[in-house]
């Protein structure tokens, strides 16, 4: 969906109609197969036109939400990063950036599932602030809006963020950022029970569930260091 979505928005305007945009449905996955073969063995024989047929189904929702003939983006599937004062990278890909004609960004993303309820929708929205973070530190200004798109109930959650708001938000993750650090020095890796426990094969070394954990190896420094940046992600 998300290939499918950048790939229409590479056409002109007046191209971006629903057929054409379903028809791109088929190339996008074609592509990723190519790119990651192992993905061919998810979708075989009769389950690839059901597969299909979603995908198209959830393509004629999203033009309930927008008219993708109106507006030219700014970027799409656009990389972003940034390295906070603590030296915690953060880094993403936003699906879309749309810049209006005065200067205000809008931050999209794409959601193949269901709107949150209520009580879920801060958790949504943490990884929206995310992005809008970035944007403020790498740009100098606060995205106007920051809008999910759930295609599967055609729903749009809109959130308009401030200056404050996100610099406190830039507090909570370097305080992530300080947990993680400590947990991965001394390794100290609280369990965290919820409902999908219930499927997890690692109940035996949990201490959730009365298990003893292996002997904690140490943190990789040398390697961490020398070779990948620790961060903050979100795609």
């Amino acid at each position: 969906m998300h290939a499918a979505l950048e790939d229409l928005y590479g056409l002109a305007a007046v191209e971006r109609v629903l057929d054409r945009a379903a028809g791109l449905v088929e190339p996008a996955w074609e592509r990723m197969v190519e790119a990651e073969p192992v993905l061919a063995e998810l979708v075989t024989g009769d389950d690839r036109a059901e597969f299909f047929s979603e995908a198209k189904e959830l393509i004629e929702r999203y033009y309930l939400l927008e008219d993708p003939t109106r507006f030219e983006p700014e970027a799409r599937e656009q990389r972003v990063e940034v390295e906070l004062a603590d030296g915690a990278v953060l880094r993403g890909y936003v699906d879309r950036i749309d810049l209006a004609p005065t200067g205000e960004v809008r931050v999209v993303d794409y959601k193949t599932g269901r709107a949150p309820g209520e009580m879920r929708e801060s958790r949504a929205l943490f990884q929206m602030k995310f992005y809008a973070l970035v944007i403020l530190r790498t740009r100098g200004i606060v995205p106007k809006q920051l809008r999910l798109l759930y295609l599967a109930d055609a729903e749009i959650l809109t959130y308009e963020p401030d200056e404050g708001e996100l610099l406190r938000f830039e507090r909570t993750l370097s305080a992530l950022w300080t947990a993680i650090l400590t947990a991965g020095e001394t390794g100290d890796f609280q369990p965290n029970p919820g409902p999908h426990c219930q499927w997890c094969d690692y109940k035996p070394l949990c201490p959730a569930f009365d298990g003893t954990p292996p002997p904690y190896p140490g943190w990789p420094t040398d390697f961490v260091d020398e070779h990948v940046p620790l961060t903050l992600k979100v795609v």
